[in-house]
């Protein structure tokens, strides 16, 4: 047991100390990330869907973006987390609201509360899914009146909007590498080898 708190303890400080490295590239990229994929979002939201129906881009989105643009190598930053995270809490909130729609005080710390135990059950932690499950049972307006069709938009149609701008900015350079997984790296590096030999 001892060791293994040692263990957790150095991966966490080397992982801190790796995404908090003052590297100007990793925050450029950063940057860029964050900017296209909340920006791509926001630009939907705001040229295609009336004002009545402007929920398109949701808050839980901006604390997803620290995550897959900022600190790429993180677990709770990969694209089963994102994804998983998200769209399990999002129907965890929107079962609580069915259920208990007017007592806030019981609806929202019910939501939160399970919508952590079932993502650590399916290995899909991903923090801003509380906030995203919170959306659900707080919300006034069109977000109570999508039912389960928030759990599919904003929801999952905005976390495949992230995750593929994730997928390109987090992988043009061969410093970074995402997601965070053995055979996507291998086949990034040989991708990166081949672009390398064939500039030669």
């Amino acid at each position: 047991m001892k060791k293994t708190i040692k263990r957790t303890f150095r991966v966490s400080k080397y992982v801190i100390y790796k995404e908090t490295l003052v590297d100007y590239k990793e925050h450029f990229w950063s940057f860029l990330g964050a900017f296209f994929g909340i920006g791509i979002i926001a630009f939907i939201q705001s040229h295609t869907l009336s004002a009545a129906e402007n929920i398109f881009l949701i808050g839980s989105f901006g604390a997803s973006s620290v995550l897959i643009y900022g600190a790429i190598q993180s677990p709770l930053a990969q694209p089963r987390n994102l994804i998983g995270g998200h769209v399990l809490s999002a129907l965890v909130g929107v079962t609580v609201y069915k259920i208990v729609p007017d007592i806030i005080w019981l609806s929202a710390p019910l939501a939160v509360a399970f919508s952590i135990v079932l993502m650590q059950y399916t290995k899909t932690l991903h923090p801003p899914g509380g906030a995203t499950a919170l959306i659900a049972v707080s919300s006034t307006g069109k977000i109570p009146e999508l039912g389960f069709w928030y759990v599919f938009s904003p929801v999952l149609s905005g976390c495949i909007i992230l995750l593929i701008v994730a997928l390109i900015f987090n992988n043009i350079t061969s410093n970074r590498s995402y997601p965070n997984h053995n055979r996507f790296k291998y086949l990034l590096k040989k991708k990166h080898e081949h672009i390398h030999k064939m500039k030669k």
